[in-house]
């Protein structure tokens, strides 16, 4: 009986992942029932489905359907039992090394094509919920990967896939990041089990949490950047990627500092804990490739449970380095009660990140439209939805042919007031430009509602009399549990002693030393101590030319008669609009029109461009197309045409340059005599210079008249345009530490005032800074106390001044009269930056010498991952392709891993069309051990797509590298030669 007793209890205790090697037994035998399930899926529904999507697919059939002998096995399987009753969650470890066999052929263009193997290595969710009283007793089954697994498909005739007209912008890395991209969080497969389940809150359910991320400092980091080939150590440029799943923040470098202080602040969506983690990488920032300095990786489930986490988390991978976090986790409310307190105390939370901290998260959960309507003609519309929120815009799926769409999307969005901010909601046609409907509704009519929540249909305005959306909305308010109040993190300890005070500004009252022992009350400081980041700001000034070949929409007799358009341009960036004029009746509208925007350098960034044909109803579209700001940045200056996209015809002739900031008061009169000789349809003088401001603090200011200290804010004044800083608690000695930019015409004849107030009553004293007493100081910098007018004799304000006169290279250079040169030339036009990337062989004035055994460049990324035991290439854009016929080119970069007999390492990209400067991005991973990689030779080829029944292939340029000459541990980034086609 005892010995019976103790078997039973051994195996109740079943170790944290248990093996199921019953469950396999049950895939082994059902596999081939599997195959069969598959085969009718693919044959009944898929194929269908893919020859109605395209006209070049329409002979597409499968011939062969094979799902093979060997079944997905689940290696271990975890329970979660701790969590939320009404679910049962597993996590399976599954191992698939499959000879599954697909074959498909095109008829139409002899085309055969399939796939020879699949593995899948991973780790997937499943989630049974809602648990139900009635038969099947779970509602739905919701599975996903936490993190991407590892994915390989062995391909076999791709390439000739990828050539077929609506396929060749495709490639094997975008099939495999869609495949992947369908079952990693946030994204899930949720199937439902019974009826009348809200699908959407199942597939994208409500956060777990949000974390509050502090990356405040490092400490010894390694030295990359050495001085004589080594042999004395440097410093390093570090900065920080953090990543939790698909969100991904990087902080601003700190210059040579192995110590470095970010004090940069980022919220993460937590999805699912146990189970999402949170990796921090640094890295040294180089010209060319930036040097790995270690990682870290913390289990959120540890943040949720201790609420609070700060502390010194050793690197990984390297000799030396830790990094010094804060992490907090933020609970999720379902009552305003405490949204003031939470205001407050993100308004004491001071970091130096742009966005300030959220107050709440919104979900929206999009439903569906009903009795949308119809576009012209009484055809149905493609409807799709835009939801926005401030700054920030996201889409909806798009709808086919239907005005009674269901969407059944979900969408979060991070609100910083809920008090403050609407939800506007646009349901467009699939081509933006056609308007179905809007909708407003501010956040405070959901913090009326019970639980925060709206479930209803909603009326759409600006639409149909029955045109109704149904929307579920749920808020919830971010809250930091009282046993762990949020503090901003406090500084390394001074020299001096100071403590920290309430809000994270230093105290400089009775600072207690060791021992509790009061220290002297130190001086007041004499200078201003900004953020690294003040004044790195820099000015993107865009000048749109004119455009071709535009697309007429307003035609007559009924499109018989092909008319004109009356085109304008919206340009977006960094959250600010700017219109053109409109031209009217003009295919080629010249506009010579001039913008400049003040730019942080952030990563990501893009500036949007749409074109629109003026009507009296709804606006036509006429083109959009999109640049990336780290481009621009890199190339400086950039004068060229570019083409329309989601239209048939149409370029746009665009001069961008971003503007080196320079300190040279000699250059300032140069730079306003040619800024004086430019003219502008839209009047706009172009800038000589940009006021950085920082405003500190304040002493010894007046009180109320009521007796009382002043709430004091400092108004910003300069030429029309504004800015205010918050308002502080009662002092007469507030501080602010807060900066603003202004772009200056003329920085001689400028002035720049301030005005302090009580909450923006009654007057508190006021300052006038002529700009050219900024001129006048060293390093065009005023940093210092500056006395008041209209207030107490010993009120002042400390603040910095710095003005950055905006270099041109368009600007003339006239040289001093005498000079020993001046004889060659009166003036010499300081030379243009001819960025390489640009394709300048059809492009007047210029005149280069076509070399036939140069074809271009390609831009590699080669390295090998220790930790997957993967090589891995990634290619990322071509420069300066030689054209191919007069639109240029339509390239792509195919490779292969030579010796390779099979061909099983052939690879390719999307096709980029007429693009002589691609940008690809793509990455190839290689299952070889390291020293299999070093011996393998890397053939590249890029290509010009032509028409696929001609059979032709053009080829550009090769490259040919072998890569035991390569530092395949460290990784290299760089840009290689083309080798042109000799004759």
């Amino acid at each position: 009986m005892v010995s019976g007793f103790h078997s039973t209890n051994n195996m109740v205790n079943f170790p944290d992942v248990e093996k199921v090697e019953w469950l396999n037994k049950i895939l082994q035998q059902a596999w081939p029932f599997v195959g069969q399930y598959l085969e009718k899926l693919l044959v009944e529904t898929i194929a269908p489905a893919i020859r109605a999507s395209s006209i070049h697919l329409q002979t597409l059939s499968f011939t062969k359907v094979n799902i093979g002998d060997k079944a997905i096995k689940v290696v271990g399987v975890k329970a979660h039992t701790e969590h939320d009753k009404r679910q049962v969650m597993l996590d399976l470890n599954l191992s698939y090394a499959g000879d599954v066999e697909v074959n498909v052929e095109i008829k139409k263009y002899f085309c055969k094509a399939g796939v020879k193997g699949i593995q899948l290595h991973g780790k997937l969710r499943v989630i049974l919920e809602p648990l139900i009283g009635d038969m099947p007793l779970v509602g739905a089954i919701t599975m996903f990967f936490i993190r991407r697994p590892k994915l390989d498909i062995n391909w076999t005739g791709l390439t000739n896939l990828l050539d077929i007209p609506g396929l060749n912008a495709m490639s094997d890395t975008m099939i495999m990041d869609a495949i992947a991209s369908h079952l990693v969080l946030p994204n899930r497969l949720t199937v439902p089990l019974v009826a009348n389940l809200h699908v959407a809150q199942l597939r994208s359910p409500l956060p777990r949490g949000v974390v509050r991320i502090h990356l405040l400092e490092a400490e010894d980091l390694t030295a990359k950047d050495t001085v004589i080939k080594g042999l004395i150590d440097g410093k390093s440029d570090p900065y920080a990627v953090l990543r939790v799943g698909t969100q991904i923040f990087t902080s601003h470098h700190v210059d040579s500092n192995l110590n470095p202080q970010w004090r940069e602040m980022y919220e993460v969506i937590v999805h699912e804990v146990p189970g999402q983690e949170l990796e921090v990488e640094v890295f040294d920032k180089d010209p060319d490739q930036d040097d790995f300095l270690g990682r870290v990786k913390v289990d959120l489930a540890i943040v949720k449970k201790a609420r609070v986490v700060d502390d010194w988390f050793n690197l990984r991978d390297v000799p030396s380095g830790s990094v010094h976090l804060r992490l907090e986790w933020l609970s999720l409310l379902s009552s305003a009660d405490r949204l003031s307190e939470v205001i407050q105390k993100n308004q004491n939370l001071t970091s130096k990140t742009a966005d300030p901290p959220s107050a709440a998260i919104l979900a929206i959960y999009l439903d569906q439209a009903y009795e949308l309507p119809m576009r012209k003609g009484n055809k149905d519309p493609s409807p799709m939805v835009q939801i926005s929120i401030q700054d920030t815009t996201k889409e909806s799926k798009t709808c086919y042919g239907t005005n009674s769409p269901v969407w059944e999307d979900a969408f979060t969005f991070f609100i910083q007031d809920p008090r403050k901010q609407d939800i506007d909601i646009q349901v467009k046609d699939d081509d933006r430009a056609l308007s179905l409907g809007s909708l407003t509704i501010p956040l405070t009519r959901i913090l009326a509602t019970p639980e925060l929540t709206m479930d209803q249909w909603f009326q759409l305005e600006d639409s149909g009399l029955a045109s109704r959306i149904y929307i579920k909305i749920v808020l919830r308010i971010l809250w930091l549990s009282d046993d762990a109040t949020p503090a901003t993190p406090s500084p390394r300890p001074s020299s001096s002693g100071s403590g920290v005070g309430q809000g994270g500004i230093t105290s400089e009252v009775n600072p207690a030393g060791p021992g509790g022992l009061a220290k002297p009350q130190p001086a007041r400081p004499q200078h201003t101590t900004p953020d690294p980041e003040f004044a790195t700001e820099g000015v993107l000034r865009i000048h749109l030319v004119e455009a071709q070949n535009l697309i007429a929409k307003d035609n007559f007799m009924g499109g018989m008669v092909k008319g004109k358009s009356d085109p304008y341009v919206k340009i977006r960036v960094a959250g600010i609009t700017f219109r053109s004029h409109t031209i009217k009746e003009n295919l080629n509208p010249i506009w010579n029109e001039l913008y400049e925007v003040i730019l942080t350098q952030l990563p990501g960034q893009e500036i949007q461009f749409e074109l629109f044909d003026k009507d009296i109803d709804q606006d036509d579209f006429l083109g959009r197309f999109k640049l990336s700001l780290r481009d621009i940045i890199s190339a400086q200056f950039i004068d060229t045409w570019y083409t329309l996209n989601d239209v048939k015809s149409g370029r746009v002739h665009l001069v961008l340059e971003w503007l080196p900031r320079v300190s040279d008061l000699p250059r300032l009169e140069q730079i306003l005599q040619y800024q004086s000789q430019q003219s502008y349809q839209n009047k706009v003088m172009p800038s000589a210079a940009v006021l950085f401001v920082y405003v500190e603090r304040a002493h010894g200011l007046p009180l109320k008249k009521s007796g009382k200290e002043p709430k004091a804010g400092a108004e910003i004044i300069l030429k029309g345009v504004s800015h205010k800083t918050k308002i502080c608690e009662r002092s007469t000695s507030p501080r602010w530490d807060e900066a603003f930019h202004f772009l200056v015409r003329d920085p001689r004849d400028e002035t720049l005032t301030v005005k302090l107030s009580h909450s923006w009553g009654q007057a508190l004293g006021s300052l006038t800074l002529p700009l050219r007493e900024v001129l006048a100081e060293p390093g065009l910098v005023l940093d210092r106390w500056l006395t008041l007018d209209g207030a107490l004799p010993e009120s002042q304000i400390l603040l910095r001044a710095t003005l950055k006169i905006l270099d041109t290279q368009l600007a003339v250079c006239r040289r001093a009269p005498g000079d020993a040169a001046n004889d060659a030339s009166e003036e010499e036009v300081i030379p243009r930056w001819v960025p390489s990337h640009l394709d300048l062989r059809h492009r007047s004035g210029f005149s280069i010498v076509n070399d036939s055994t140069t074809a271009g460049q390609v831009k590699l990324t080669m390295g090998y991952s220790t930790e997957e035991s993967r090589l891995f290439i990634t290619v990322h854009a071509c420069r300066a392709l030689a054209a191919c016929s007069k639109d240029g080119a339509d390239p792509y970069v195919s490779f292969i891993l030579l010796p390779d007999k099979k061909a099983t390492t052939k690879r390719r990209t999307a096709t980029k069309k007429r693009d002589l400067n691609p940008e690809f991005n793509e990455r190839f991973d290689f299952d070889f051990s390291l020293e299999e990689s070093m011996q393998r030779k890397l053939d590249l080829s890029v290509k010009n797509s032509v028409s696929f029944m001609s059979r032709e292939r053009e080829l550009i340029g090769k490259l040919q590298l072998d890569l035991d000459q390569i530092d395949l541990k460290t990784g290299v980034t760089q840009w290689y030669d083309l080798a042109g086609e000799t004759n």
